[in-house]
């Protein structure tokens, strides 16, 4: 029935436009009364916005259940994916909805309300993260904002193309600017070092000369 009413209201949406179209249209196409939509839906907005409330509750569960070795910029980035496969699902409906959402203030008011909640997840998790550090929250709060940038960004694209390309590489590609500029790069396992990583110990004093000539040997190339 959920599916039936979105499916009713859409077509709605597309013979006579949004603020034309009732709850009662909408009802009455898909052949059941109001108290069944309004169980559904609390209002004539979220019917276009069908499926945020359960990704919104995925992207929750996927941090709750973070450990507490994962990095967390790259989590969040994670997180922000399980929008853009709620979104990759059905792409003709997705690409319905980013137009008429273009078209109806109101709803371009609903879907900013939608990605403020998205980016509040990122950063109250970001923000546990990293309670102990110096600006912790500033910084929480800012990668959290930059991550929903870069995604959206990415998003948009996708769905101006009408759906058409890979999503993912498009979003891996905004994620992947997020991730190298505020992330953390995996440390080497303990008691091996990086490749070409020479250690030179060497006095404060020596002149520069000496320490380069010290870093040749080390190399072999003295």
């Amino acid at each position: 029935m959920r599916d039936a009413l979105v499916a009713a209201a859409f077509q709605l949406f597309l013979e006579r436009g949004y603020e034309q179209t009732t709850v009662d249209d909408i009802v009455a196409l898909a052949g059941v009364g109001r108290r069944s939509f309004f169980r559904y839906f609390p209002s004539k907005e979220d019917v276009v916005f069908p499926d945020h409330e359960r990704c919104l509750a995925d992207m929750k569960a996927y941090l709750a259940n973070s450990a507490d070795d994962d990095e967390p910029v790259r989590r969040v980035c994670d997180a922000a994916r399980l929008v853009l496969r709620m979104y990759a699902e059905n792409p003709t409906f997705s690409v319905q909805r980013y137009r008429l959402t273009k078209k109806v203030p109101g709803l371009r008011a609903y879907e900013l309300s939608v990605v403020w909640r998205y980016e509040r997840a990122l950063a109250e998790y970001l923000r546990a993260r990293f309670a102990g550090r110096r600006d912790g929250t500033l910084q929480a709060d800012v990668i959290a904002a930059a991550v929903v940038a870069a995604h959206n960004n990415a998003l948009r694209s996708w769905l101006r193309s009408d759906g058409q390309g890979d999503a993912s590489a498009t979003v891996d590609h905004a994620l992947g600017y997020v991730q190298s500029a505020f992330g953390t790069a995996p440390a080497p396992p303990r008691g091996e070092l990086p490749e070409d990583v020479v250690v030179v110990v060497s006095r404060r004093d020596a002149p520069l000369w000496r320490v380069v000539q010290e870093i040749e040997s080390a190399l072999g190339r003295g």
